[in-house]
């Protein structure tokens, strides 16, 4: 839809040209689309046909569009979302950069938990607390010590922790792998931005789970990218929807979180994930595959394959200690084709000039230690213990308004809240000092929440089981 609100500040051709430029920005005309003809933007927009040339002339002279006689005019290909001023606007920078724009409820909740530290439950933060890492004393490496190992990293990373990473794979995932497959990264968000800034381009659109937390991601939107949505269902995700996706908007690319999905804590199942790499192949669509939860299953007997174990090359598979080592330990990785992992280990040199040798060394000493396994089942039951007090705490105060399923691992509890709760009323949460994560943030405009339960004990759990009673009550009381 073509409209404009005329300003006095601007001479009416520029402001055809902005118009222009933030449809661009938005995603809203892609590389290569061609923009209504001079006659008929005029009429749309009420102006004169020569306001609309003048506008046209100046955006092709910028490189912005480009215009061909008997074709009209057309977004250009290799200046997508080029500004149009040859002055640099630090204005435009500052309130429209993607990694800029901040959440006003998350900002909330960050301030809320470091004024009150003593007062907040928090329900919010999905990291692993200090007491539930594991307790592995430091190597005894001197400086010369680090200073060598240093010669056995290459640009995917520290070889060592490379292999062991490969091994631990095989061993657990059914996943083989070479070292020249596996690129060590600063965590799974360092993948995350390599991928979407070397492998996907500005206007390129790509699909997320529906709810998901991608959606809360700034990466994709500050890489131009075009987000749609994959609605599922209790088996995963709606195959037929991707498909329609696929030829509607030419989707170049899944990101999906199959095993214990955050925040639904949801694990596609089997037979979905057969169809799903199946299909994806046969429309050649590349599958990134993230797996930050796949070492806390607490109770399935059968974990399903990993997509990348049934998918092999089509699947970009990412892995992270921070759920099971702490967030600060920032060390993820990345498994795909030799091909793959090399062009995005060159990019983070021209970047980053590398990942430091000190936490790979410290991560192959914590995954070669003889007490590793034993920290991870004694997390797994830390866990489900604290899931389980939630989920009672939950169902005493109000288990007839809302509605939810025990996750089988991971750390999120995915609850559905009465229809009839504002969404506008999810404040009263952060009045009562209750951080929780409403469904809006992760892509949903339905009442939900999610809550993480790594931090909870008895007392918190029952707590904010209390509050979520009173502000339902409250609710109904209207």
């Amino acid at each position: 839809m073509w409209t404009m609100e005329k300003t006095k500040d601007l001479p009416l051709y520029q402001q055809i040209m902005k118009l222009v430029e933030d449809k661009i920005e938005k995603g809203q005309l892609l590389p290569g689309e061609k923009l209504p003809p001079e006659r008929k933007l005029a009429e749309m927009l009420d102006v004169n046909r020569s306001t609309v040339v003048r506008a046209f002339e100046e955006l092709a002279a910028l490189g912005i569009v480009i215009r061909k006689r008997g074709s009209g005019t057309i977004v250009n290909e290799e200046k997508w979302g080029q500004m149009a001023s040859q002055t640099t606007n630090w204005r435009h920078y500052v309130t429209k950069a993607a990694f800029q724009q901040e959440v006003p409820y998350i900002r909330s909740i960050g301030e809320l938990g470091k004024r009150y530290p003593d007062e907040v439950i928090d329900l919010a933060t999905g990291e692993l607390p200090v007491e539930l890492a594991p307790k592995i004393t430091m190597p005894p490496f001197s400086w010369q010590s680090f200073l060598e190992e240093e010669e056995r990293e290459d640009a995917r990373g520290f070889e060592p922790l490379r292999q062991v990473i490969t091994e631990q794979m095989r061993c657990h995932l059914g996943i083989e792998a070479s070292g020249e497959e596996v690129l060590i990264t600063s965590g799974a968000q360092q993948a995350l931005f390599l991928i979407t800034q070397c492998l996907l381009e500005p206007g390129d659109a790509i699909a997320i789970e529906a709810p998901s937390y991608f959606y809360s991601l700034s990466l994709f939107q500050s890489a131009g990218l075009r987000i749609f949505a994959l609605p599922m269902n209790e088996c995963g995700i709606d195959l037929t929807e991707l498909e329609q996706l696929y030829r509607k908007h030419r989707i170049k690319m899944v990101f999906v979180n199959p095993t214990f999905q955050n925040p639904t804590g949801q694990v596609m199942a089997e037979q979905k994930r057969r169809d799903f790499v199946t299909l994806c192949a046969h429309l050649q669509i590349p599958i990134v595959e993230d797996d930050p939860f796949g070492q806390l299953t607490y109770e399935l007997p059968h974990q399903p394959p990993t997509l990348k174990k049934l998918g092999g090359e089509n699947v970009l598979y990412i892995g992270s200690l921070s759920k099971v080592m702490g967030s600060t330990t920032r060390i993820g990785w990345l498994v795909g084709p030799p091909a793959v992992t090399r062009r995005l280990a060159l990019a983070r040199q021209e970047m980053d000039f590398g990942l430091s040798i000190f936490p790979q060394v410290l991560a192959h000493h914590v995954l070669t230690s003889t007490s590793f396994e034993a920290h991870l089942k004694t997390l797994r039951q830390t866990l489900e213990q604290k899931r389980d007090l939630l989920a009672a705490a939950l169902n005493r105060a109000v288990g007839s308004q809302i509605d939810f399923k025990l996750p089988q691992g991971g750390f999120h509890l995915w609850i559905k809240l009465p229809a009839s709760l504002d969404l506008k009323e999810f404040n009263r949460f952060l009045e009562k000092k209750l951080l929780v994560m409403p469904g809006f943030l992760f892509g949903v405009r339905t009442a939900h929440l999610r809550l993480s339960y790594a931090r909870l004990d008895q007392k918190s759990a029952e707590k904010a089981a209390q509050i979520l009673a009173d502000i339902l009550a409250a609710d109904d009381s209207k």
